[in-house]
């Protein structure tokens, strides 16, 4: 085998050779060019049945290409529907605007004030997410939504914070609507809107597509996961979100437009939950003695009331608080499904257990006393109970988009089979193999919620092969699939 190779390369040299003393250096080049020859020749693009002229994306941060807790001009320029648009140019598709923000730093003014809520992208520090004004304190917000919107109209309508009846809502837009309670407008579709008056499914329509995809439903579930279903961001009741998702396959499909949707992610399977452990607490013997000392007359009262009937001896196991020295201790909560002591003056306190979920800003304050001098209040975790509402919200949800696309005959990405195999690590693409770990699993960003650049290609991935499969395109075969390496994964607080 040795000295076929030399013979091989020796003849190789001496073609070389050749071109050199003929002196036909385009020949030569020519020659470099040439496939080998076992190279299989891939087929031309094509759209199928589908028509990409006028494509336009509907949806919520997921389709904007939210990243890092922000909106910035890089991320959305990595966005699953731009990716998706890149290829659609190889076969007829058109322009693709979207309403990039002014910076990579992210965050929102009004008239020069920052607006509430709306803070610069996060950034790694080595330890944990921190914002990027931390590392670089030079960085500064430059997207006013009074003073410098940019003008549309756009195909890419992700609207951050969006939920599946927002897309219908005249007025959603008008910037008056920010400052009446409760809020009535949102700050990204004020940035976007044509005006004070439309909606974002108007502003789709009055561009005709010939095209769309329709990602939307997650914030129905995740204002309430976010909130650690504290009640303060309520699950969207089912009969209004089947009605809005039909409502707006109606509309899309009016024109004869095809199209591609996708489902809701687990959204309890996201870094933003599963990053905190329930056991996160270290104790020398004297801390955990003091804590258990300022738990007793709790415990003891935990006693009184299995004494008097009002719970059993399983339950006074489960409220038991007690600390150990060691590394792992759980975390004290508030569980509000446990039975209601509270006119006895006890309160509705367990320590956590591997079932209970944990939302990611937790991680900061537990080192200043959040569950063990101060337990945890409704918002900081996600009860088992909690968690069952949400996954039989997502399921329903979930069964509408399913049943929706197939009477409408749409392209359909199963998002939430998706990102489930992200989770278990299970999904290889070129060589890379993404995680759902925080910071070093590279498919979700360091919010722990929307995914990285790498992320969205990922997806876009999915969403073009879906496109093939339903109406005969030829993303995948002809080679026009992303190679996802090309994107990256954190950005670095120097870019600005």
């Amino acid at each position: 085998m040795k000295t076929f190779k030399n013979i091989k390369y020796i003849g190789l040299l001496a073609i070389a050779i050749s071109f050199t003393a003929c002196n036909d250096e385009e020949d030569f080049e020519q020659f470099l060019d040439m496939p080998p020859a076992d190279a299989v020749a891939l087929p031309a693009p094509t759209s199928g049945s589908a028509d990409f002229s006028t494509f336009v994306s509907l949806g919520n941060s997921l389709t904007a290409g939210f990243a890092d807790g922000a909106l910035y001009s890089i991320a959305q320029e990595n966005s699953t529907p731009n990716i998706m648009a890149s290829k659609f140019s190889l076969v007829g598709g058109g322009n693709f605007t979207q309403p990039l923000m002014n910076d990579n730093v992210g965050g929102l003014l009004a008239g020069g004030s920052p607006l509430p809520g709306f803070g610069p992208r996060l950034v790694f520090d080595g330890a944990g997410p921190v914002p990027i004004t931390n590392l670089n304190p030079g960085a500064m917000t430059t997207t006013d939504i009074v003073l410098n919107n940019p003008t549309g109209p756009f195909n890419n309508m992700g609207v951050p914070g969006a939920k599946s009846f927002h897309l219908l809502a005249p007025g959603y837009g008008d910037l008056n609507g920010l400052f009446t309670v409760p809020a009535t407008a949102n700050p990204y579709f004020v940035r976007m809107a044509s005006s004070s008056t439309t909606s974002v499914i108007a502003d789709a329509m009055a561009q005709a597509p010939t095209f769309f995809s329709l990602w939307i439903g997650n914030n129905d579930v995740l204002g309430y996961a976010l909130s650690g279903g504290d009640g303060t961001n309520p699950i969207t009741p089912t009969a209004t979100f089947d009605f809005a998702y039909s409502t707006l396959i109606t509309t899309l499909t009016s024109g004869g437009a095809k199209g591609v949707v996708a489902n809701i992610p687990d959204v309890t399977a996201i870094p933003h939950f599963t990053t905190v452990p329930y056991n996160p607490i270290p104790l020398d013997a004297a801390t955990a003695s003091a804590l258990n000392q300022g738990y007793a007359t709790y415990n003891g009262g935990l006693q009184f009331a299995m004494s008097n009937g009002l719970i059993t001896q399983a339950e006074v196991d489960k409220r038991t608080i007690a600390f150990a020295e060691g590394s792992n201790n759980a975390m004290v909560l508030i569980d509000e499904d446990l039975t209601d002591l509270t006119s006895f003056g006890i309160p509705s306190y367990r320590q956590s257990t591997a079932d209970d979920l944990f939302v990611l800003p937790l991680s900061s304050l537990i080192p200043q006393g959040y569950g063990t001098q101060i337990p945890l209040a409704d918002k900081w975790a996600l009860t088992p109970e909690e968690q069952a509402e949400i996954a039989t919200a997502t399921a329903s949800f979930n069964a509408t988009i399913q049943s929706q696309a197939s009477a409408a005959n749409l392209a359909f990405v199963d998002a939430n089979a998706l990102l489930n195999l992200v989770k278990d690590g299970n999904l290889p693409s070129g060589n890379y193999n993404l995680t759902s770990d925080l910071v070093t699993g590279g498919a979700f960003s360091l919010d722990g919620v929307h995914p990285t650049s790498r992320g969205y290609a990922l997806i876009a991935n999915q969403f073009l092969k879906a496109i093939d499969l339903k109406y005969g395109s030829n993303f995948e075969a002809s080679g026009n699939l992303v190679d996802i390496g090309e994107y990256n994964t954190n950005y670095s607080a120097g870019l600005q």
